[in-house]
């Protein structure tokens, strides 16, 4: 029987073109053990629709995201060659922020460090590479930052030290 140390509640923001990345999340953390209670939005054909045709209100998507949000434990960001040009993963970013939530980066294959959104510059808790360890370290809470290959880099908005 699973335990719930093992169940993690996750809202996983990311570009509707990514959707296949988030099922491989998922079905790589389930391969592992863990319970992903996963809250995101996942944008099927007729729901893309009536958003394309605007028949969904920026009202009402701000607070169907506010509660799922909300709901979660962490936040995490899924880094695509496209993510950073997607207003409403920014504005997911900075709702998750204003809740405190942990806010994990994670690079798809193709992400690269131009892609990462403003939000996720400013607020990120980890960005890290598609590699089991590190995804799971960094929902656990470590404040690892990383390459897309997976090589340690400097948190986001951060100086090299200098040397005088």
């Amino acid at each position: 029987m699973l335990t719930d140390n093992k169940r993690r509640h996750l809202f996983i923001s990311h570009h509707h073109q990514d959707d296949a990345e988030v099922t491989n999340l998922t079905n790589l953390l389930t391969s592992k053990g863990y319970d992903i209670r996963n809250s995101s939005v996942r944008m099927k054909p007729e729901n893309q629709r009536r958003m394309e045709e605007k028949r969904i209100s920026d009202k009402a998507i701000e607070r169907i995201l506010r509660m799922k949000i909300s709901w979660a434990s962490t936040v995490v960001v899924l880094i695509g060659k496209d993510t950073h040009t997607r207003p409403w993963v920014n504005w997911e970013i900075d709702k998750a922020n204003e809740q405190g939530k942990r806010i994990v980066g994670i690079y798809v294959r193709g992400g690269t460090e131009a892609d990462i959104p403003s939000s996720l510059e400013k607020y990120a808790s980890a960005i890290v590479g598609w590699n089991t360890d590190s995804i799971v370290s960094a929902i656990d809470g470590e404040n690892n930052f990383q390459n897309p290959d997976g090589g340690n880099r400097l948190p986001p908005n951060s100086q090299a030290p200098v040397n005088c």
